[in-house]
């Protein structure tokens, strides 16, 4: 049978980048490999593997950062704690799209969440010497886990499938009771599966946290793309769920690279709770020589990572939040087109023998976003993603998000309307190739 792509040279690019197994490939071992089978194939892929925005940024921090540029930015330091700008805009932000008053000492600009998670992750477990660990409410961002193996840091982890609702209390008690646990950390909305915890979950990871004294950190890379609810408008709710709502606890990383689609200029805000910020911790003076967590985060990890984040880069954030916070940049208006494309490419899939793994969000219908996760009867996860690159189709297997379910990651933001229709060709084709007769 004639699959789009020639599996002769799948195989071989599999082989040169030594992936044995699909369920071990990263979501960069996805990438090196597609691109190596489009270079030698001709073939364009339906790209589906990694998360890089596809929509252009706004033009408002563009303009901004250009500016900062003429400015002379470029050739100073800039202050470890960030801009006063950006740190003032960023707390009104906070107040005006989540209804959390958060002072702007806390706001901390970072080299995108990703070194903002690495740092958090750092000074929460040293906190107190008897919590080592960090709990992970899986799936999730898998580099996370990585981030913690490098630091030679412990994590534990679990799937949040069969745990939603009034279940997730006695799950997440019993490991926070063993009384090891430093930190929680899951993502809201959700990546891979795009479920968001409702006001319910949320109370409860904040109750539990104040319970038994752990730091949650709260991923919101897809700030406000819930689409169910319109987040959009400043000061007027409804607004973007928090933990922040149940307890000081907290610390928030908030990503410029999907809700601003400014990914490549790798800058993010790691917003640390008034109370958290100035607590103090007797076990950080050993390894930080500080013990008051704000200045540990600031004046030793952030400087010793980077020594602060990209200059220019800070007024262009700053100013796309500004606009935002004044009612004149609608920027949840703009990625509304991920939801769209989801809609679309799931119905798709479902047309063609596929299923959903996470189809629902407790009592509510799954929302259209960044993610959606899909499976194929009789095939597991690691062997649905290595058939579908022989059609040209790209994904990654949920195992590497912490999922105990087979199937894959599914992410739309490299796939354009234009590549619908090839998308549905491929898959009528994969389809036609594999479906078991009942």
């Amino acid at each position: 049978m004639k699959t789009p792509i020639n599996p002769e040279i799948v195989d071989t690019k599999l082989a040169a980048c030594e992936i044995k197994k699909m369920e071990d490939a990263t979501i960069r071992d996805v990438v090196r490999v597609v691109n190596m089978i489009e270079e030698e194939s001709g073939e364009k892929f339906i790209r589906m593997e990694m998360g890089i925005p596809g929509l252009k940024p706004a033009k408002v921090g563009i303009e901004a950062e250009k500016q900062a540029l003429e400015d002379g930015a470029a050739s100073a330091y800039p202050m470890l704690e960030g801009i006063k700008p950006l740190k003032e805009e960023g707390s009104k932000f906070i107040k005006n799209f989540m209804n959390i008053d958060l002072s702007a000492e806390g706001i901390i600009p970072t080299v995108g969440s990703m070194q903002g998670g690495y740092a958090a992750f750092m000074a929460v477990g040293n906190c107190t010497s008897e919590k080592d660990t960090i709990l992970f409410i899986d799936p999730g961002f898998p580099v996370q886990k990585t981030q913690l193996e490098v630091m030679n840091q412990k994590y534990e982890s679990f799937d949040v499938f069969n745990y939603r609702g009034d279940k997730l209390k006695d799950k997440l008690e019993a490991f926070l009771a063993k009384g090891n646990i430093a930190g929680i950390i899951y993502s809201n909305p959700n990546n891979p599966a795009w479920i968001c915890f409702n006001e319910d979950e949320l109370k409860i990871i904040g109750e539990l946290a104040n319970k038994y004294n752990v730091i949650v950190m709260e991923d919101l890379a897809y700030f406000a793309m819930d689409f169910r609810s319109d987040l959009s408008q400043p000061g007027v709710g409804p607004y973007q769920p928090s933990v922040a709502n149940y307890t000081d606890n907290y610390i928030l990383m908030i990503s410029s690279s999907k809700a601003f689609s400014y990914a490549g200029q790798r800058i993010g805000l790691l917003c640390i709770s008034d109370k958290l910020f100035h607590r103090r911790y007797d076990n950080l003076k050993p390894r930080f020589g500080a013990d008051e967590f704000g200045y540990t985060m600031i004046y030793r990890i952030i400087y010793t990572l980077s020594s602060g984040t990209s200059h220019s880069t800070q007024y262009g954030l700053a100013a796309m939040l500004k606009s935002a916070n004044e009612g004149n940049f609608n920027f949840v208006e703009d990625v509304k087109e991920y939801g769209e494309r989801a809609k679309i490419m799931k119905k798709l899939f479902l047309d063609n023998g596929f299923d959903l793994v996470y189809g629902n969000d407790v009592n509510l219908p799954l929302a259209d976003g960044f993610y959606f996760t899909i499976s194929y009867p009789g095939m597991t996860g690691p062997d649905l993603n290595k058939k579908l690159l022989y059609y040209g189709i790209s994904a990654i297997c949920l195992n590497e998000t912490g999922s105990m379910k087979e199937g894959l990651r599914a992410c739309v933001s490299q796939v354009g309307r234009d590549r619908f229709e090839d998308l549905e060709y491929r898959l009528k084709e994969f389809h036609k190739h594999n479906h078991v007769m009942a």
